[in-house]
């Protein structure tokens, strides 16, 4: 039985109370140690907390400011809605909103009792926009706008006043103002902008482009004009009573905007149109290598074929319209279309057309949607429904019977299949109300993009730039703080290298000598029933007391330490607190890296206490005999 204890528990708590005991017996020693290393690891938490505030400083200051995170185009290009619903459901995309021309989103702004206008910088905002929630603003409803701070002093108003929005615009050479009423909803604080600015909901602003454009906007009561859609066509037939001479055939393909012209057989012909023409006849037919056939270009041939009797008839190859007759009618006729006077008809020995000649005035709705069916379809005046495609949307509209046509075809206007043929190159939309074509958006002049997180912004910069798209960004500032963290760490690491590596051997030296001043002491203790085990840990708990020490020391001057270094920099913290709504400090560290620290300093500190501890298996008891 051993002479301290019968189990292990007892034993080892002697142990403790032991090394304790000879540690405060050379409390001198044991300070200076404690000190030593105590001067080691504090300026490593100082280092440290430097770091890490100073970097979460800059990190939150970006963060918090929605700037930062924002892309915007540096060129000006046409986006369609296609592109803004694939970019939106990218998940680095926080928002992503369509701009407009800057020339476009100049506004005037005033308060309702006066007549002094302040021009401002229109800019659109939706759901979830960072920068006005970023800035404690509210999200604009219908007739509701946000001011940036400084078009708010500009205009004299708050949160709840009215304003009065007035797009201004030149046409026929008068200038004329159309004006809505908006509530302030919010005003950004002067982070978010510096310029005067008025964020509102995208419909206004792109009803204050459609207007500069000359457009009406019915819904808030401007007038204008509507943006009829040109016709446009695949090619041109010539259908001549004698044939060309080459001179007047190679013609037809200089200053008319057209490349090709080529002979055509009447079978060829009526393959492609399904109409029969005299046998006499001389095709020609003409086109263009890419691209459609304007108006323009059909007036030209006509020109350079005055004369000669010839008849130019445009054609839309693409099936861009579908009839739906009926089931009277069977499988779905061919629709071409035709527009011909009534001596050209007869001369080509066709029916009259109801709707006359080729025309460049395309208004006249009514004109534009006849049809006429195959015999013993339809009885005049009954209205078919007619769809056709434009962009992703298909659109219905009437075509009013007015007669009977050929067999095998139905035919209508050659203007409404090149307006239809329009639809392929840009939206082309039916108006029901007016009962006429309008032209649809084609797309946007910009955009308005915000990133996730500031470690997104590099990666949304390259993918733009990867689709031919230069874009603006903060993504320099960024690098520029991880280039700061990067810069640090390394610093940090050298000097804990240095720092740890001489603390580590300072404690291995002090427990080695501590070993052999006490060799005999320790063989009494192997003597009076200590077992070997027992007396390999009563380094290993000196060095893990005097390491708990040190930290608890180190502990108390970072602190003190810390408080002094965040009220020299008070002033400049109070800033960064305000931007970044939380409180900052210049030397800080979270209270996990605190305990892993003071773990890790335990840690080594047992490891360093192994060489001294081995060093305990190697005295012999007999040595204690052999010096008393």
């Amino acid at each position: 039985m051993d002479a301290f204890s019968v189990g292990r528990q007892p034993a080892r708590a002697t142990v403790v109370r032991l090394a304790l005991a000879d540690l405060r017996h050379e409390w001198v020693l044991t300070l200076c140690l404690v000190l030593a290393l105590a001067a080691v690891i504090s300026p490593l938490l100082i280092l440290m907390g430097l770091k890490h505030g100073t970097v979460e400083t800059l990190r939150c200051s970006l963060l918090e400011d929605p700037t930062y995170r924002e892309l915007r185009p540096a060129e000006t290009h046409t986006y369609d809605p296609n592109w803004f619903s694939a970019w939106r459901t990218r998940p680095e995309v926080a928002f992503l909103i369509p701009t407009i021309l800057p020339a476009s989103s100049i506004i005037g702004a005033a308060r309702p009792d006066t007549l002094a206008t302040q021009f401002l910088d229109l800019i659109p905002t939706g759901p979830g926009d960072p920068l006005l929630l970023g800035n404690g603003a509210l999200i604009p409803g219908t007739d509701e706008v946000v001011l940036t701070q400084a078009a708010a002093e500009w205009l004299g108003v708050q949160v709840g006043d009215h304003l009065e929005l007035r797009a201004t615009r030149s046409r026929a050479g008068q200038s004329e103002q159309g004006t809505t009423r908006a509530i302030v909803r919010s005003v950004l604080s002067t982070r978010a902008s510096s310029l005067a600015r008025v964020y509102a909901p995208l419909d206004l602003v792109l009803d204050v482009e459609s207007y500069k454009e000359g457009m009406a906007v019915p819904g808030r009561g401007w007038t204008g004009g509507s943006p009829t859609p040109y016709a446009s066509y695949d090619g041109l037939f010539v259908l001549a009573p004698e044939a060309l001479t080459p001179v007047q055939q190679a013609a037809l393909a200089i200053n008319t905007g057209l490349t090709r012209s080529t002979e055509l057989a009447t079978a060829v012909f009526r393959a492609k149109t399904g109409l029969i023409v005299p046998e006499t006849s001389q095709l020609y037919e003409l086109g263009v290598s890419s691209g459609s056939v304007q108006m323009s270009s059909v007036r030209a041939v006509k020109d350079k074929l005055r004369g000669t009797g010839a008849i130019v008839i445009p054609y839309v190859s693409a099936d861009v319209l579908c009839v739906e007759a009926g089931e009277s009618t069977g499988e779905h006729p061919r629709v071409i279309g035709l527009s011909l006077s009534l001596e050209d008809s007869q001369r080509l020995g066709l029916v009259d057309l109801p709707w006359g000649s080729l025309r460049a005035d395309l208004e006249d709705a009514v004109r534009l949607q006849q049809i006429l069916v195959p015999p013993g379809s339809i009885t005049r005046g009954v209205d078919l429904e007619a769809v056709f495609e434009s962009g992703d949307a298909a659109a219905r509209f009437p075509l009013t019977v007015a007669g009977i046509g050929p067999q095998g075809v139905l035919l209508v206007p050659a203007e409404l299949l090149g307006i239809l043929r329009t639809g392929v190159d840009r939206p082309v939309i039916y108006d029901s109300s007016s009962g006429r074509f309008l032209l649809g958006r084609t797309g946007f002049q910009g955009f308005r993009m915000y990133a996730r997180t500031i470690d997104d912004v590099a990666g949304l910069e390259k993918a733009l730039r990867d689709e031919g798209i230069e874009v603006v960004s903060q993504a320099q500032a960024v690098e520029r703080i991880r280039i700061l963290d990067r810069g640090l760490t390394r610093v940090f690491l050298l000097v804990a290298v240095v720092g740890i590596t001489g603390g580590v051997a300072a404690l291995i030296a002090s427990l080695y000598a501590a070993v052999q001043r006490k060799r005999r002491e320790l063989g009494v203790m192997r003597l009076l029933g200590l077992a070997r085990h027992a007396v390999f840990r009563f380094p290993i708990y000196q060095g893990t007391a005097v390491a708990g020490f040190s930290i608890l020391l180190a502990l108390v001057v970072y602190f003190a330490s810390a408080a002094v270094i965040n009220q020299i920099f008070a002033a400049d913290l109070a800033v960064a607190s305000q931007s970044c709504q939380t409180e900052q400090h210049i030397c800080a560290l979270p209270a996990l890296t605190l305990v892993f620290a003071f773990q890790g300093t335990l840690v080594i500190a047992l490891l360093s206490s192994l060489v001294a501890a081995w060093k305990t298996t190697r005295i012999d008891p007999a040595e204690a005999l052999r010096e008393e």
